[in-house]
This record gives C-alpha cells, sequence and structure tokens, in this order.
C-alpha cells in the first residue's frame, strides 16, 4: 500500500491532526481495538468510567466550543471543582498551600516557617523547585510525599521543568493573605465532562473522519526510514510523510535508532473502577491522598459529576514502571484499597456490585535534563527523514489533552499550507525556555518534498 500521510496511533493527538488535515490520502493505524488511547471509557450496567480520571479543562474557547457542539451541548456538564487533600484523617481544601490554616496549629506554624525561610536559589530539580516555591513545611506535609507517590521516583531526578505549565507558583503575601478566603481561579478551578465519559470527546475528533482512513488491530513493528516503508501486523505500508503518537521509546526501536532505555523512564498507573450499591459522600469530586501508608495517591467520585444513586469511583496507584503487576497482585491490591477507603470513610457500608481496572504503561513520563536533550535530537533526527512525533507519549513531555489537541492541529495547519505552498518549512516541537539551544535545535526548519515532509 502507498500513501500520503501515515498516522501512527489513533488516541487524540492522532485524531485531531487527521480531522484538521485537509488532504484526503492519509491512513490512521492504531494498534488497540478502538480509537481514543487512554481517553477511552467502559461501561457496567449503568457504571460509565474512563480508562483514569480524565477532566477537561479548556483554555481555548473555540476549542471547547468546537467538541461540545459535536457533542451536543444538552450532553456536557460544567462543574465547578470541589477537591480536597486528605491530612491527617482531616480533609483540606484544595490547592493545600492556600488553605494551611485549615491545618493543626504546629502544623500551620511549619508550613509558615517553610514559606519564611525559602532561600533565593535557582532550583536544579523538581524536588528543589517545590521548596523554592513552597517551603519545606507545604513540601514534606503535601507536596513530596504526594507527588512521589504519582511518579514513583526520587523527585530529585526529575527536571524543574517536570510538569511544564500545570505547576502553580507561590507568593507568599498572596498565600497569606489568602488564608481563610476562597482561592481565585485556576486553570481547572471548572471543568467540562460529557455524559457517556471521556470518549465523547474522542468521538467527537473521529467525526469527520472516514471510517476507512482508520485501521484497528494493526500495529507498526518496524519502518524503514530510508525506503519510507512502515511494516504493521498486516502489510507493508510506503509512506511519504509519517506523524507518530505512539511512545517515542518504541518508535526509535521500531525505526532501528539508537538510544539509551535508561533515559526514557516513567511510572505506570493502576486504576481501580469501583461501583457501589448507593451513594457515599456527596459534593467533593476527587480526593488527592499524600500519606505514603496508603496505597492510592488519587480518589474520584463519578456520581458527583453526573448525579447518580451508587457511588462510582476511580482509585489511582502510581507504580514503577518494573513493577509486577500479576492478576494476584491486582487482586490483593484491590482488597487493600476496599479496606482503606473503608478506614478513610468513603466506603461505609456500601456494597461492592461492580468493578474493572486498568493498567496505563507508561502512565506519567519522567522529564528529566537528560530526556529533554534527547528527545530533542530524536525528534530533529526523525523530522530529517519524514517522521513527526505528537502527543504527550511521542514527545516524552507532560501535557493536558486539549495541548495535544492545539499541537496536532498545528501541525495540520503546516502540512495543508506545504501542500499549497511547498517552500514552507515544518518547524519541529519546541522545548523549554529554560534550554534555548535545544529550543533552537528543536526550531530547525526542515524542508518539503511537494506536500510530503522531507
Amino acid at each position: 500500500m502507498k500513501i500520503e500521510t501515515l498516522i501512527v496511533g489513533a488516541g487524540v493527538s492522532g485524531l485531531a491532526f487527521a480531522q484538521a488535515l485537509r488532504a484526503d490520502d492519509y491512513l490512521v493505524v492504531e494498534a488497540a481495538d478502538d480509537v481514543g488511547g487512554y481517553c477511552r471509557t467502559v461501561r457496567q450496567g449503568d457504571f460509565v468510567w474512563d480508562y483514569s480520571g480524565h477532566f477537561f479543562h479548556f483554555r481555548h474557547p473555540e476549542i471547547e466550543a468546537d467538541l461540545v457542539s459535536r457533542i451536543g451541548p444538552s450532553r456536557v456538564l460544567r462543574v465547578s471543582r470541589c477537591s480536597k487533600v486528605l491530612y491527617k484523617q482531616r480533609l483540606v481544601d484544595f490547592p493545600f498551600q492556600r488553605n494551611i490554616d485549615q491545618l493543626d496549629h504546629d502544623d500551620f506554624i511549619a508550613c509558615l516557617n517553610g514559606l519564611g525561610s525559602r532561600e533565593a536559589v535557582e532550583p536544579s530539580d523538581f524536588r528543589q523547585l517545590l521548596s523554592a516555591r513552597f517551603g519545606e513545611g507545604i513540601c514534606e506535609q503535601f507536596l513530596v510525599p504526594y507527588n512521589e507517590k504519582v511518579y514513583a521516583t526520587d523527585l530529585r531526578r526529575l527536571d524543574v521543568h517536570a510538569m511544564g505549565r500545570f505547576f502553580p507558583h507561590a507568593d507568599t503575601d498572596d498565600i497569606l493573605a489568602g488564608l481563610g478566603t476562597p482561592s481565585p481561579p485556576t486553570y481547572n478551578s471548572t471543568f467540562v465532562y460529557p455524559e457517556g465519559g471521556a470518549v465523547e470527546f474522542v468521538r467527537a475528533l473521529q467525526h469527520d473522519i472516514a471510517p476507512e482512513r482508520i485501521a484497528l488491530r494493526e500495529r507498526v513493528v518496524r519502518i524503514d526510514l530510508r525506503r519510507h516503508v512502515a511494516y504493521t501486523t498486516r502489510r507493508a505500508i510506503e509512506y511519504d510523510s509519517l506523524v507518530s503518537s505512539m511512545p517515542l521509546p518504541q518508535l526509535l526501536t521500531a525505526a532501528g535508532l539508537p538510544y539509551d532505555p535508561g533515559v526514557y523512564t516513567h511510572n505506570k498507573v493502576l486504576v481501580f473502577n469501583l461501583g457501589f450499591d448507593r451513594k457515599g459522600p456527596r459534593d467533593v469530586h476527587w480526593i488527592y491522598v499524600p500519606d505514603p501508608d496508603v496505597s492510592f495517591y488519587r480518589v474520584g467520585f463519578y456520581d458527583n459529576i453526573w448525579p447518580a444513586e451508587r457511588m462510582s469511583l476511580y482509585v489511582e496507584i502510581g507504580c514503577r514502571a518494573d513493577e509486577v503487576l500479576d492478576p494476584a497482585t491486582i487482586q490483593s491490591l484491590r482488597e487493600r484499597v476496599l479496606t482503606e477507603l473503608e478506614r478513610m470513610g468513603i466506603v461505609d457500608g456500601q456494597r461492592l456490585v461492580a468493578s474493572h481496572h486498568v493498567v496505563l504503561d507508561p502512565a506519567y513520563v519522567h522529564v528529566t535534563r537528560a530526556s529533554l536533550h534527547d528527545v530533542a535530537q530524536q525528534q530533529a533526527t526523525l523530522a530529517a527523514r519524514g517522521v513527526h512525533t505528537l502527543g504527550r507519549y511521542g514527545t516524552w513531555t507532560y501535557c493536558s489533552l486539549e495541548d495535544n489537541i492545539v499541537e496536532a492541529r498545528k501541525l495540520a495547519q503546516l502540512f495543508n499550507s506545504s501542500a499549497e505552498s511547498p517552500a514552507i518549512p515544518i518547524p519541529i516541537r519546541a522545548v523549554s525556555t529554560a534550554e534555548p539551544e535545544l529550543a533552537a535545535a528543536r526550531h530547525a526548519a526542515v524542508p518539503l518534498r511537494g506536500a510530503a515532509l522531507g
């Protein structure tokens, strides 16, 4: 088979790119049995669960309006977030740093002292960044134990930009002035969520893509960069350009490009979706759990988003990439989770009537200085050979689903423009401005061959 543009991966990034591409000669290949990637939804009876907690915080109203119009406005709720932190058996309002006055006296004073004693040093890793912004008190009581549970690694390994724009700044005067008052709006103060689960946004992206343009259950196993041929589990596909959202290490392996696996570290997340016979806590949407003695780092309540009379939970456990999650281990962890939910008072006599689990692997990538450097070099090498990467895993970064849509549509616009004006260069996605030499490398222009990336 010969195709102009081969798109590898039918997750949010791949679908958004295909939807925005004006050319007709393209194919999306997806290894799974359905589109969506991790943005998928499962049903058991009247319980509707996502693979994990996906709640949509749009910064671009035009993207939100476009997707919501395809779903149907009456089927999408806008929700004012209510989230908590479980700290020493007490629910503290989120964000933690603005509500430290809700802590016991000694813990409150420790947080204040930490804010006042911060050193004015340039942090060199994510752990130092936390301390520099929030002080040791807030770090030790919430930020460090919580993030270590999420990432399942030593935070000193991570780059200062490991969470990008999603990590808040903290001004001491602002925190002190805000104690006891409602928190100002943040990027996720409100979110939208569709009836039917997160997959409805995926279906909205898929809407304009002809079914014959998507090939499911077809995995790319090898890529001949010189001949521009991708070999899948079914066939050989000759392409002019290839756009991939598959995890970058898998792409490099398929393409036969050397890389250090130790640079591309990550965690995996075990998600339990649990349905009970009657309602539990009301109003709260999710709870952060920093306690290292509790297995999970977050528990969320679907039944408090789209109102329901039976409690519907998701529970997330961060695991090391090398941790074995065989059926016996998963069963043991589920029993532990149920015991912990009872101890927390979330389950109080309710009967479990439905359950589901999924392992996200990879889940959170470990953004390090080494990974930033290597990703930049690998993307430049790939782009020079007609291959471009998209998405959280394709670019090995931390980003939102909306970021994926924005990035995919921008790349599609460049493809569209290049078909009309072949001299237009395609820039490579930029890294953090903290590393200008890498940003310059990743902005290197790649000339076009007609409608194809050179």
